[in-house]
């Protein structure tokens, strides 16, 4: 890349090729121009072979003869095919001062897998607010996509936090497009939450969870190993600890008998990394055993859109109130719990989104492989969450009481003390506030992200 700064203008050149003669999305000969928009400013900046301004979204970009391949994150911004040429990015300013701000020198490239997700993208926006750098990768397969390259919780975020995200679409089982993006990119950490995540569904389709979750995570670790990347903050689960043995859960408690197959491919990724740290010294693995995260962003911008019928208690609860679904069905109330339905521990995402930051600082102490329940430590059951959101919404909530279903455990809590003391971390919101947050989400955005 080739930098020139000045009082009037920033000019900015990347490798990358021509699109084909007539294409409508970009300029079709050298000289035409065009507006510098979000989506290709990031696209630009993920192909820049140094520092490129997070926040430069102005200004207009044309094409000149050159002699380098496209990379990865041109070709997904439309900009492939045709002979190579150099992308020529100027940026207008009257003034020098009036640059956009840039991000610290030392401003840290964090990829975050599975980023336009429920907790991703809130994880997303915690880490621009804290400084850091996110890239983004998803296929987008529980996101909505939105009218341009960025999927619409992505589009949310951005304007969330005043910041450009980066984006890709890219599939996890896609290794040799994983190893390319490392090699065009450096990271100092991954933080990894692509993967499938619902239990019933996976006691329904066991093959496809093992090969999303567990395979996908392979072609990960593969890409890091190449690429010298040796720091990663894993999105695990409770579910690993199966039946519980004993109330609340700490990390001291067996683990692997687990009750359906997403639990169980949580279980074997973490052994995989634990594995990997053990044989590789310089690695760091921050495992973080979830519980029920529920809630969104209090401005009601992002939250949980589920695709299709929600597979979790909450976000069907809130469809219910909101008049999408009829009424919810309760598994079973035979349980061994206050009302005889099932007891969890629910958590507010940001609260989730903050344990992540806490655990990329932690990485920096090379701590090797730590694991670490993320929770409240209360229990609530079906029945209790039920009346906690009529509370909020001010709507009744009708149900029904189902048998019990596969793979469910009659209650699970956590003991999050061992998070509070090496991670100076600990949830600070209630039910009230997670489901009043829910509640604001699911009012502004009855049909989630879908204007449909």
């Amino acid at each position: 890349m080739i930098g020139d700064r000045d009082r009037a203008r920033l000019v900015l050149m990347v490798p990358c090729a021509l699109p084909p003669p007539g294409g409508a999305a970009h300029p079709a000969s050298p000289g035409a121009a065009l507006p510098l928009s979000p989506p290709m400013a990031a696209a630009v900046r993920a192909e820049a072979p140094s520092p490129f301004p997070a926040r430069l979204t102005r200004g207009r970009w044309r094409v000149a003869p050159g002699e380098a391949p496209p990379g990865p994150a041109l070709k997904a911004a439309g900009v492939g095919g045709g002979r190579p040429v150099v992308v020529v990015v100027v940026v207008h300013r009257a003034r020098r001062d009036r640059l956009p701000p840039e991000p610290a020198a030392m401003a840290e490239r964090i990829l975050v897998t599975g980023g336009a997700g429920y907790i991703g993208s809130h994880c997303v926006l915690q880490l621009l607010q804290a400084g850091y750098e996110p890239l983004v990768i998803d296929n987008l397969r529980n996101a909505t996509r939105g009218p341009g390259a960025l999927p619409v919780s992505l589009q949310r975020v951005q304007l969330l936090a005043q910041t450009p995200v980066a984006f890709l679409e890219l599939d996890m089982s896609d290794g040799a497009a994983l190893l390319e993006l490392f090699r065009t990119n450096r990271f100092s950490a991954v933080m990894h939450f692509a993967g499938l995540k619902a239990v019933g569904e996976s006691v329904r389709q066991p093959l496809e969870y093992y090969g999303v979750n567990v395979t996908g995570t392979v072609r990960l670790l593969e890409a890091m190993e190449a690429h010298g990347v040796r720091n990663i903050v894993f999105s695990s689960s409770a579910t690993v600890y199966g039946d519980p043995r004993y109330l609340p859960l700490d990390e001291k408690h067996p683990v692997g008998g687990c009750t359906n197959p997403y639990g169980k491919s949580k279980y074997f990724i973490e052994e995989m990394i634990q594995d990997l740290c053990k044989a590789k010294k310089d690695w760091n693995a921050i495992l973080l055993r979830y519980f029920n995260p529920i809630g969104a962003h209090e401005s009601g911008m992002i939250g949980e859109d589920p695709q299709g019928i929600p597979n979790n208690l909450m976000p069907y609860v809130a469809q219910v109130a909101v008049g999408r679904q009829e009424f919810l069905s309760v598994f079973g109330n035979d349980y061994e719990t206050v009302d005889g339905t099932g007891v969890r521990d629910y958590i507010h995402v940001v609260d989730l989104a903050k344990g992540h930051i806490a655990a990329l600082k932690k990485l920096k102490e090379n701590c090797g492989c730590k694991i670490y329940n993320l929770g409240t430590g209360t229990g609530y059951s079906v029945l209790q969450m039920v009346r906690a959101m009529e509370k909020a919404s001010g709507r009744e909530i009708k149900y029904k009481i189902t048998g019990r279903r596969e793979g469910d455990v009659a209650a699970c809590y956590a003991n999050p003390e061992l998070a509070e003391r090496e991670l100076g971390w600990k949830a600070e919101f209630g039910l009230d506030k997670m489901c009043e947050d829910l509640w604001r989400w699911q009012l502004q955005n009855p049909t989630g992200y879908s204007k449909n």
